[in-house]
């Protein structure tokens, strides 16, 4: 992955793999993504699939293994004809046999009776509590994970910050629980060309003003600033939306309630960097006097000083 320039057309296809049409946002959207290879496929990685699947694609899936095992079950009892009192050639007494076999409910009015159908029924015995105890351990797996609800502001900016130009974003724990010890990493990729004519992805890690927050409670505003040897000093938002320039975040810490680190990761591609523009203030109190966040203005911003439309630090 050094280099993508003259490769093969299956590094080509890497490349968009990874890092999709502008940058590295299709990896933040979807996660873990593997790398292509030969065998891959919805099998590859069963379990990490289930547990990073939502709530109802991970309901749907398990319903349609159950139908489509007791489907594959019940044409075997059909088939066979050997389910006590069974309707003769009935598809859905065997089915709903099945059900019960595999459930472990046993009603009692129906029962195999031939020796086809007793082997059928211990296998499907057997296979209802290996599936009992794996989908148990995958919901439990999935219900007991911490994880982190960070918002991310819609856009990044570019203003002066204690009289220096600064790269600017925006953090909200959304939970009411704390993130202890968090910290942030912010790193910046950009399309560049070697002296050799080759294309490369440089990455390279922006500087912070505060890259740890003891206790990440309400807001946190990220500033990198833009100093000499910035990969933003002396460049334009031309210049760095022709390079295919992205800004990627990862957040990490510690769930207090859990005492189990969670993370949280944002992406922000150059069109989403605004320049000459500051990030609302979001603080405000109560009637009462207790601190408050507005965050109906969380995503706002607000024009700031002439100047910063153009190159910073040139």
């Amino acid at each position: 992955m050094r280099q993508w320039a003259g490769a093969s057309a299956s590094a080509k296809l890497l490349r968009m793999s990874i890092f999709g049409a502008r940058g590295n946002r299709l990896l933040v959207r979807q996660r873990r993504r593997s790398l292509p290879s030969r065998g891959d496929g919805y099998f590859a990685d069963f379990y990490h699939h289930l547990l990073d699947s939502s709530w109802p694609a991970l309901l749907l899936q398990i319903a349609t293994a159950f139908a489509l095992l007791n489907a594959i079950f019940g044409f075997g009892y059909w088939l066979d004809a050997g389910i006590e009192n069974a309707r003769p050639g009935s598809f859905s007494d065997a089915y709903f046999f099945s059900v019960e076999t595999m459930a472990t409910i046993g009603y009692g009015r129906m029962a195999p009776i031939t020796l086809a159908a007793h082997l059928l029924m211990s296998v499907e015995a057997l296979t209802g509590l290996i599936g009992l105890a794996m989908v148990t351990g995958l919901i439990f797996a999935k219900f007991s994970r911490p994880t982190a609800r960070v918002r991310f502001s819609r856009n990044a900016v570019i203003s002066l910050r204690d009289g220096v130009p600064s790269l600017m974003f925006r953090m909200a724990n959304v939970r009411a629980n704390l993130i202890v010890e968090a910290q942030i990493h912010v790193v910046f990729a950009r399309q560049e060309r070697t002296a050799e004519g080759e294309e490369v992805r440089r990455f390279r890690d922006l500087e912070l003003s505060r890259t740890r927050n003891a206790i990440f409670a309400y807001s946190w505003t990220a500033v990198h600033p833009i100093v000499p040897g910035s990969p933003f000093y002396g460049t334009t938002r031309e210049e760095l939306i022709a390079s295919d320039a992205d800004l990627t975040i990862s957040l990490i810490g510690i769930d207090e309630t859990f005492s189990q680190t969670v993370y949280a990761r944002h992406s922000y591609n150059a069109e989403d960097i605004i320049w000459g523009a500051r990030l609302a203030d979001i603080t405000t109190h109560t009637p009462d006097g207790q601190f408050a966040l507005d965050m109906s203005q969380f995503d706002a911003t607000l024009p700031a000083e002439a100047g910063m439309t153009a190159t910073v630090g040139a």
